[in-house]
């Protein structure tokens, strides 16, 4: 396969097809979405009927499936009857439509004679055997046809199971598997072809399993999913609030789905919903979509509430914090590991501890007896319980951690079955799935009956595998120096939060010394944390001013000028790398960057306006300079006042960008910056512009580069407010800060429109932010994100 995919055609309209779409054209891919006429079309109706609908379905999506709403116009729509010769300049199609086996195979038959010989055919069906769909079809065309199921929602969830048939060509399945990993920013992972391949079939278990012993043994909802969520690895949806966010009846489907499909599987009893959950459906309690499931979100005294069901009345009740004493020992024990080694001591015990020894040792023990029945590797298996489901660890790495031999012995004792395979690799002395060897990581093959290396994505940086090779250089509590290799230095924050602290600013100093003084090609911004950052630490700031402390917040501040300058002007290229959150300081940090790499899931905004703040450390410069001084440069005639006005309203309504393309689309990021899909990718694609950005490089200009629109702009700024202000959608604190913000990003009271340096709006930045730090109201609104979270309007 060597056809490079550039244009995708996705057949099938429907939730997942038109989802596909859409992130296909979040990779920057051409993507035609097709469906069959609209019945109406012949008494005159909109034959693209069926195929709008479930278009705009996609484009209101929650949580949104499109980066930008501007990517919609990737999209080209078109119905089968009229259209279907568009595939045959596709590179890639996605057949998506019902989950009947006679219209797919209908379907492959006219697409074998339109499809370019070379191009991929995939199914993205999780239920119907693939071998089946491709029956009748040409050796050529099996050859390159094969099941491709993404996870839904497919923009946010990693998992990308590859299902090759008898026939397919090993070449296409890699092929298509690095083009997940590449451009889709997926995580593949080889599965049978058999019924719901590997995340719904071990998720299934473990979904019907554990609500079936939590019903069963009296347990309620919150608690279970008190125990279910971070406290064992997996995410805070846990056990229920997870079938609400996937839909009851979805859920139930999957396992009945799956209870059919495999008559065979000894565990079929445990596959099976309990009836409680078919009552639920009978009722519309499917969770989110309806409104209500397990939890009913609410408001009470003007504030959002989820209330939790009764499952004998099915009515809501206010939701309660359950008291777990177990809980709030084991996460004192430290890692994973340490956590679930205590729990399943004391599960004789401590009930809640009982709960979690009686679901989890079975599910471990049922995904070493799926094997090599659903994969042939352990690695493939936990992968996809960890991208498609968000477990931090899957079943054979949970197993490792709790000692292979000693749970095998304990599953026994519980009257819980355990793959022979199993019992085999310990008798040869193997005590474990996962080890190192030579250096590298290995993984046992059941197949095989000895261990092979772990698969390595090249492009996949992570910065503690390097700490492990002794490539730290320097270390505090907050930030840390690490070599990646080919004269790359990284800046990595790891402080609470990545928030931007003294000893952040400490190690940042240090990374320019090094820069400019020693032999290094150029700097990486990056981290593996959560978020890039979530900005300066505004605990100390506010403990700070509220000890009368300012000279020591100005010191601060002065700080982290020299630091953000002394990056944009490095004698070396430096390039950030954000990622997650990046707000505040966070995004000031990347802004003075010569590049930005950033990840396809990059929140970014100066957000300081929601503490009662401006942004102090360049991000109003930096706004100005990307959007503004360009357009003035190229045409000295440009009126300014639209380019401020939107950099001015990004800052002071604290707007966050949903994602690295829409960031683009509000001045974050320029045209040159590289927005990534896959994060794991993110450091190695960094460390790559610095080389590229090394060769010849020269830092940028000091001087007058920066164009301050003036007074007539600011007064303009402040008519804006002012209107706010009167229509009541802004309070009179706003509008103070609002003030401060104008001026600082006009210039600071100038009477003509000019071109000024950076220091001189780093200086109006700065004093706006002080003055504004001593005001109560300001204080008031730190202290009460610190309390709550959320912004506080006084």
């Amino acid at each position: 396969m060597s056809r490079e995919i550039r244009k995708v055609a996705v057949i099938g309209a429907g939730t997942m097809g038109a989802a596909i779409a859409a992130h296909a054209a979040n990779a920057g891919l051409e993507v035609d979405l097709l469906d069959i006429a609209s019945s109406d079309s012949e008494s005159g109706g909109d034959k693209n009927a069926v195929v709008k609908a479930g278009f705009d379905r996609m484009k209101k999506a929650r949580p949104a499936a499109l980066m930008s709403k501007s990517l919609a116009d990737r999209i080209r729509l078109g119905n089968l009857d009229d259209d279907i010769e568009r595939v045959s300049d596709a590179d890639w199609v996605i057949e998506a439509i019902v989950e009947k086996l006679e219209p797919k195979q209908d379907l492959m038959s006219r697409l074998e004679s339109l499809v370019p010989d070379d191009a991929v055919i995939t199914s993205n069906t999780s239920g119907i055997p693939l071998n089946q769909v491709a029956e009748g079809r040409s050796e050529g065309f099996r050859k390159r046809f094969l099941g491709t199921h993404f996870f839904n929602p497919p923009r946010y969830l990693k998992l990308l199971e590859l299902i090759p048939t008898t026939d397919t060509d090993p070449e296409v399945v890699e092929k298509m598997r690095t083009f997940g990993e590449r451009v889709l920013g997926k995580g593949g992972v080889i599965a049978k072809d058999t019924p719901n391949f590997i995340g719904n079939r071990l998720g299934s278990f473990a979904g019907m399993q554990s609500v079936t012993y939590a019903l069963e043994n009296g347990y309620g909802v919150e608690e279970i999913d008190a125990i279910t969520g971070p406290l064992i690895g997996h995410p805070k949806t846990a056990t229920f609030r997870l079938n609400d966010q996937v839909g009851l009846d979805i859920a139930v489907g999957v396992a009945e789905n799956l209870v059919n499909a495999v008559p065979e599987d000894e565990s079929l009893e445990d596959l099976k919903p309990h009836p409680v959950l078919k009552q639920m459906l009978e009722k519309n309690l499917l969770g989110n979509k309806t409104g209500a499931g397990f939890y009913k979100r609410t408001k009470r005294d003007g504030a959002t509430v989820f209330d939790v069901i009764n499952l004998d009345t099915f009515e809501h009740h206010p939701a309660e914090e359950p008291e777990i004493p177990i809980a709030r020992e084991a996460k004192k024990q430290g890692d994973l590991g340490a956590r679930l080694r205590f729990l399943m001591q004391k599960a004789d015990e401590d009930t809640h501890a009982r709960f979690l020894r009686d679901t989890l040792l079975p599910y471990m023990a049922y995904a070493s007896r799926r094997v090599p029945e659903i994969s042939d590797t352990l690695e493939d298996m936990d992968h996809a319980m960890e991208w498609g489901f968000g477990h931090s660890a899957g079943p054979f790495r949970k197993w490792d951690l709790l000692g292979v031999r000693d749970t095998a012995e304990q599953m026994k004792g519980l009257g819980i079955e355990v793959a022979p395979w199993v019992d085999e690799m310990l008798e040869a002395g193997n005590e474990s799935f996962y080890k190192e060897e030579n250096g590298r990581e290995v993984v046992f093959s059941p197949v095989k009956k000895t261990y092979e290396p772990v698969r390595q994505d090249p492009l996949a940086v992570k910065l503690d595998d390097l700490r492990e090779q002794d490539r730290e250089i320097s270390r505090n509590d907050s930030a840390s120096l690490l070599d990646l290799g080919d004269g790359v230095l990284c800046f990595e924050i790891h402080s609470r939060g990545n928030s931007i602290d003294g000893d952040v600013i400490e190690i940042g100093y240090e990374a320019l010394n090094r820069l400019e003084n020693e032999d290094w090609t150029g700097l990486v911004v990056g981290n593996d944390g959560g978020n890039f950052s979530v900005g300066a630490n505004i605990g100390e700031i506010i403990m700070a001013a509220k000890s009368g402390q300012l000279d020591e917040v100005g010191k601060r501040v002065d700080a982290l000028h020299g630091l953000l300058m002394g990056f944009r002007f490095a004698a070396k290229p430096v390039v950030a790398a954000p990622h997650g959150q990046t707000l505040g300081g966070g995004a000031e940090i990347a802004l003075h960057a010569d590049r930005i790499v950033a990840a396809g899931e990059t929140y970014m905004g100066l957000v300081e306006a929601g503490v009662g703040l401006i942004p102090a450390g360049g991000g109003v410069k930096e706004l100005v300079r990307r959007s503004l001084s360009p357009a003035i440069a190229a045409a000295p005639s440009t009126p300014p006042l639209p380019f401020v006005q939107k950099a001015f309203e990004n800052i002071a309504m604290a707007k966050v960008a949903t994602s690295a393309v829409e960031a683009r689309e509000m001045g974050f990021l320029d045209e040159e910056d590289r927005i990534v899909l896959n994060p794991d990718h993110l450091i190695q694609t960094a460390k790559q512009e610095v080389l590229d950005l090394a060769d010849g490089y020269a830092p940028p200009a000091r001087g007058k580069n920066v164009y301050a629109a003036g007074k007539a702009a600011q007064a303009a700024l402040d008519v804006g407010v002012k209107t706010l202000q009167w229509g009541h959608f802004a309070s009179e604190y706003d509008g103070v800060i609002a003030g401060r913000l104008a001026s600082a990003i006009t210039g600071g009271g100038i009477s003509l429109p000019q071109w000024v340096d950076e220091e001189y709006i780093l200086t109006l930045e700065k004093n706006a932010f002080l003055e504004l730090l001593k005001n109560e109201k300001t204080q008031e609104r730190i202290g009460a994100m610190l309390e709550t979270g959320k912004p506080l309007r006084n």
